[in-house]
């Protein structure tokens, strides 16, 4: 099976095609081999929705040489409050997508440049783990206060693409097994898998996670209402951007950062501030699992510091293995999303739009397969 993925950004459309082909351990169905050809649109701003004709025929002209696909798959972006999976694109979905929920963000591009380019090929489009997908259990969303509630985004296509690999790695489906992901970059999230829901979550930028390469993290009411009474409406953009390693040392860049820590103690106590952050998150979210996880899992940018993981490894490591698996497999998760469906592992779902902002997710009967 052949599909086009389509990862929309700021600067760029990262491009895909991907060859997948089914799994040869028949105990693991949903481990698929997977080739990838990779190529990149690149955007001198970030796009918005009225472009959507114009980026379609830049990525065919871009994308020719490439054999025609069995199906096209989209980064999903905000869409509601929905279960994790793999949707058909529709036109309905795709003119709710371009709306936006909010401030528009470019991965809802996604949906729509899949279904204009599915719609050249006449084949089917699909959208994978939507960036407003969200399984939290009840009582994982709720709080102390009386209206007050907690949201589950984070990143949800890389984290549930690494941790069905770990799951794999430890001879489990993923709908059988209990991981805990940790994604360290610019943002960071800490995300607890119970048989493939995500079940809690710290949450990421201003909602929580540990500190990041900008990211804040976790800081104490008092203190937080303080920020919004100095900072305004700004406040929740100094937690999400202008926080973490940022505010503790002067740089977000990674290299330079890793380059500083040998001679640098602002560099080193941050680092120490990092690691101990990192490994709370994941013991407190090891205690949202049903039982004792199968796997832990370091991903994103910050797992390329080998010193920062090897330490965080080494404080969790008698929870359960743990998995570096640095970066982020966003065009992989896509292209294993829509193999899963064209393979019939699993089956796709079909989106409907939401009654409200308050809308609950439906996870009872889901299309989950065999992965």
């Amino acid at each position: 099976m052949i599909a086009h993925v389509i990862n929309p950004g700021t600067s760029g459309v990262k491009l895909a095609c991907a060859t997948l082909r089914p799994s040869v351990n028949p105990a693991l169905p949903g481990q698929l081999h997977l080739e990838l050809t990779r190529a990149e649109l690149p955007l001198a701003a970030p796009p918005s929705a009225a472009q959507v004709p114009e980026l379609a025929q830049a990525i065919l002209a871009l994308t020719a040489a490439w054999p025609a696909p069995d199906a096209v798959v989209g980064r999903g972006g905000f869409i509601g409050r929905v279960p994790t999976g793999t949707y058909r694109v529709t036109d309905e979905l795709a003119a709710y997508a371009v709306r936006g929920e909010g401030a528009f963000d470019p991965p809802n591009l996604g949906g729509p440049l899949a279904l204009a380019l599915a719609g050249h090929w006449g084949v089917p489009a699909f959208i994978v783990d939507p960036q407003s997908a969200d399984e939290l259990l009840p009582e994982a969303r709720a709080t102390g206060l009386r209206g007050v509630t907690r949201r589950g985004e984070f990143h949800a296509l890389n984290a549930r693409a690494v941790a069905r690999r770990a799951a794999h790695e430890v001879g489990k489906r993923f709908h059988e097994a209990r991981v805990v992901v940790a994604h360290l970059g610019a943002t960071t999230s800490v995300t607890a898998f119970d048989q493939g829901r995500a079940v809690d979550t710290t949450g990421s930028g201003s909602d929580g996670g540990p500190l990041g390469a900008m990211q804040s993290g976790p800081v104490p009411p008092r203190a937080l209402v303080r920020l919004a009474q100095t900072h305004g409406d700004r406040t929740l953009t100094h937690l999400a951007c202008e926080g973490g390693f940022l505010a503790l040392t002067g740089s977000a860049n990674l290299r330079d950062l890793e380059a500083r820590a040998p001679g640098d103690p602002e560099v080193q106590a941050a680092a120490a501030t990092f690691v101990h952050q990192v490994a709370k998150a994941i013991g407190e979210q090891t205690g949202a699992l049903s039982g004792r996880p199968d796997a832990l899992v370091l991903t994103g940018g910050i797992a390329r510091w080998d010193d920062l993981a090897d330490r965080i490894e080494r404080r969790v490591a008698w929870m359960a293995p743990v998995f570096i698996i640095p970066g982020e497999l966003e065009l992989e998760a896509l292209a294993e999303g829509a193999g899963r469906v064209l393979l019939g592992l699993e089956a796709a779902r079909d989106w409907t739009p939401p009654a409200g902002p308050g809308e609950k997710p439906v996870v009872a009967g889901d299309s989950r397969g065999p992965a």
